[in-house]
């Protein structure tokens, strides 16, 4: 199983980043899917996970700005981020996660200048 995640890369405040996160090796529409990150000197810390049926969840510091999809065709995961705040920056992960068995990703840098 491979999980590729890209799209991370350097923007300014208030800008707006794509990740996305290729699985491989796996059926991907078995899975629970989710981005984690951390950050430099701090924990790492669940940012949204998608559901099989496609139900989401987010940790309330990214609500209203950040949006999970998968498309189970494509076998790919995303995370649309908006409105970027520079304690945003962090190496974003993706993992997936059925019964108990998971994998992630190499993680893709997101930097967020102020």
């Amino acid at each position: 199983v491979q999980l590729q995640a890209s799209g991370g890369g350097l923007v300014q405040a208030g800008g707006s980043l794509r990740l996305s996160c290729v699985v491989s090796g796996t059926t991907f529409s078995s899975y629970v899917m989710g981005w984690y990150r951390q950050a430099p000197g701090k924990q790492r810390e669940s940012v949204a996970a998608i559901a099989r049926d496609g139900n989401t969840n987010y940790r309330e510091s990214v609500k209203g700005r950040f949006t999970i999809s998968r498309d189970n065709a494509k076998n790919t995961m995303y995370l649309q981020m908006n409105n970027l705040r520079p304690e945003d920056t962090a190496v974003y992960y993706c993992k997936i996660e059925n019964s108990g068995v998971g994998y992630r990703g190499q993680g893709t840098l997101v930097t967020v200048s102020s």
